[in-house]
């Protein structure tokens, strides 16, 4: 009898799923289950544990192993669930040794880690898109965030093992590749004459002329370089969608969160942007709820969905992480957290609702996802096709409708 295939459990960011590939490919032929976590938030832990337990009742008999910033943070917690078998730290999760050893807690010091990315994914064969991690780890230190106790120091991919990456992806197929990272915009400064982010999609651009699409995950709106702005506004190829870590609108939260953006900032980074692309749609992460949050403050990050055009917003309910300086603040009663949770989702679909009813009537370039009447924009809005296409292609479809959340289209 053979044993069933290995399965990768991915949780939390892109940056997980690009690595999850990589996992992939270490553990083929195994019975195993990979659990690969996220710790962004307390809910974030408590969907791995979830992930864990179901995993077992599934396959009884296979291997639990737990990676990811969760298991990288708490490795003990981990270790300790009768579920898991084995527990392998961030800095591991990519090294073919780790996967050979035996030992049930691979987690070193990721505070020591200085590069990044030894075995960049080879294939995305489940994924229309491909993921592909040029910077981990960061080296601010948000007054809110446990990601760099579970990601390590900031450390870049150099430029030519990227581009080489890209360039074999695309002959493989892949018509859009993501570019992911922790902190993506502090790309480069740790390699050799401190290269930007900028100059690096300026890179990809010009050696891997094949590439279709090249899409950015998040963004901190205050690290964009001048030739990265002149790309996303002017380079057809890069796609008209920027999701910008925000967090807040409030100036004073904002410093007590220990961003280094204004709340004006943000308004004129997304203005400019606007004013030389008008048709780029912007994503945005705002937490709920942070400590010393009063209801006029509340009311700033509310109001920032209009005045910042958010339409692919990300709300978080704050939650206090172990260890970080926001956990010793004075807290947020939890019941009005969540309230204001809710009415910053509310805005959102509202705002995101009107977006997509001003589409109707437009063409767009969608590439086509499983199974193949779905796909995503330029502008990364969700398309439902009346007709079903090859995953992984793309094609141009006339906008027919929309819901509040998805538009509808045919293909041309």
């Amino acid at each position: 009898m053979h044993a069933s295939a290995p399965e990768v459990i991915s949780l939390g960011c892109r940056l997980n799923i690009a690595e999850s590939e990589t996992i992939r490919t270490l553990v083929a032929g195994r019975d195993t289950v990979v659990v690969n976590s996220c710790a962004v938030t307390n809910a974030a832990v408590k969907a791995t544990r979830t992930a864990i337990r179901r995993a077992r009742r599934a396959r009884p008999g296979a291997e639990i192993v737990v990676t990811g910033c969760a298991a990288q943070i708490d490795p003990a917690s981990f270790a300790a669930m009768p579920e898991v078998d084995r527990v392998i730290g961030n800095g591991e999760k990519l090294l073919p040794a780790a996967w050979a050893s035996a030992e049930p807690v691979v987690v070193g010091d990721i505070m020591a880690l200085r590069d990044t990315a030894p075995h960049l994914a080879a294939s995305f064969g489940s994924h229309a898109r491909a993921f592909v991690e040029v910077q981990n780890g960061c080296d601010h230190r948000c007054t809110f965030c446990a990601i760099p106790f579970g990601r390590g120091p900031s450390r870049s991919v150099p430029a030519g093992a990227v581009i080489e990456r890209i360039a074999g992806l695309v002959d493989a197929g892949h018509a859009e590749v993501v570019l992911t990272g922790v902190d993506l915009t502090s790309y480069g400064h740790d390699l050799p004459g401190a290269p930007t982010l900028g100059s690096l999609v300026d890179r990809i651009l010009v050696h891997v002329p094949a590439l279709r699409r090249l899409r950015l995950s998040s963004l901190d709106s205050i690290e964009i370089d001048d030739r990265l702005f002149e790309l996303v506004t002017g380079e057809p190829r890069v796609m008209p969608h920027l999701h910008l870590s925000f967090q807040a609108g409030n100036d004073l939260i904002l410093k007590r969160m220990k961003r280094r953006h204004t709340r004006a900032q943000a308004i004129d980074t997304v203005r400019r942007l606007k004013a030389a692309r008008p048709d780029i749609a912007i994503g945005a992460d705002l937490i709920a709820g942070f400590p010393t949050e009063d209801a006029a403050m509340a009311a700033d990050t509310l109001a920032l969905i209009d005045d910042a055009d958010i339409v692919h917003a990300h709300i978080f309910p704050y939650s206090p992480r172990a260890g970080t300086p926001a956990a010793r603040m004075p807290q947020v009663d939890p019941a009005i957290v969540r309230t204001r949770a809710e009415r910053l989702r509310a805005a959102a679909a509202r705002r995101r609702a009107a977006w997509l009813a001003d589409a109707v009537g437009t063409s767009h370039a969608i590439l086509l996802e499983r199974p193949g009447t779905r796909g995503h924009a330029d502008n990364f809005a969700d398309v439902l096709l009346d007709a079903a296409g090859e995953p992984g292609t793309l094609v141009i479809a006339r906008i027919t409708g929309a819901t509040d959340t998805q538009l509808l289209g045919t293909i041309a």
